[in-house]
């Protein structure tokens, strides 16, 4: 399902399985980030990790541990650049070649409405503005949406930064080609800046399955 909202020379592997896939597979150094884990975070942490092995395997590069950074920051092998994602029911793994482009976020969320008291956390006034949540209302879910599209946002902008940024901190505008599309595009508006960083993050959204997911690229400048 990711490959749908990325360009092709980036590689993408997902999975809608929900076991403890790929667990045998898991390299010592990271198997001890996880030893402390509940069951239900060591099946997520394994399964994204064999995304992210067929990830590499697809751009031909050789298995290798994805560990940790700062704020949990995946670390992926030098000379590329990548993101995972992870939710009830879909896990997946992108990866580049840090030549073809400069960053990636992705972000997998269930297509449903957020809860009341984290709406008003992760929105503007603004984007309150263009947004009703309504949990009656068709798929997509706007608000779930927005939130997914921050977390892409996020992801690409923190490795390239390693500055945080809030959820007050983008400013996202949808777009679609119909009112019945269940793809298409958003900017989002970034409310601060960072050196060589733009101030306008182009993405792409999808709402599938009972998913919504969302991708953002970075373009070398």
């Amino acid at each position: 399902m990711i490959e749908r909202l990325l360009p092709a020379y980036v590689a993408c592997a997902d999975t809608h399985e929900t076991g403890a896939e790929g667990a045998a597979g898991l390299y010592p150094e990271e198997a001890a980030l996880i030893e402390r884990s509940v069951d239900r975070r060591r099946h997520e942490f394994t399964a994204v990790r064999a995304c992210a092995r067929r990830a590499m395997s697809a751009l031909g590069l050789p298995p290798a541990p994805v560990l940790r950074g700062h704020r949990g920051m995946p670390l992926w092998p030098e000379g590329t650049v990548g993101s995972m994602t992870h939710c009830d029911g879909y896990r997946a793994a992108v990866l580049a070649r840090a030549s073809d482009i400069r960053g990636l976020g992705i972000d997998a969320e269930p297509d449903e409405t957020l809860p009341p008291d984290v709406w008003p956390a992760v929105s503007l006034p603004s984007e309150r503005r263009r947004i009703t949540p309504d949990a009656d209302a068709p798929s997509p879910h706007w608000d779930r949406l927005l939130f997914s599209a921050k977390e892409s946002v996020f992801k690409a902008w923190f490795p390239l930064t390693r500055i945080e940024l809030d959820f007050a901190e983008a400013d996202v505008r949808f777009h679609r080609d119909d009112d019945a599309a269940m793809e298409g595009t958003f900017t989002a508006e970034l409310l601060r800046t960072a050196p060589g960083m733009p101030r306008v993050f182009e993405g792409t959204w999808l709402a599938d399955k009972g998913f919504v997911v969302t991708a953002v690229t970075l373009p070398h400048v």
